[in-house]
């Protein structure tokens, strides 16, 4: 199962909180976890077959900047 990573401003536990219930409806619980440590609080998503653009666009509904890391 591939990781996909991305660069966000997700900057608290409370922030997560408010990300938690999409992404766990986009890629399931347990398929997902924020870096709050990393200075570009990268967010981690175990590939199960979601389109990356559905992440970025559930991310910045929420008010979030979100943008893939490409390796």
């Amino acid at each position: 199962m591939e990781t996909i990573k991305f660069k966000t401003n997700i900057k608290c536990s409370g922030c997560v909180e408010k990300v938690g219930p999409l992404l766990n409806e986009l890629t399931g619980e347990n398929n997902w976890e924020v870096d709050l440590e990393s200075p570009d609080r990268i967010l981690s998503v175990n590939n199960n077959d979601i389109e990356v653009e559905k992440i970025i666009e559930a991310i910045k509904k929420l008010g979030y900047t979100i943008q893939q890391q490409i390796h």
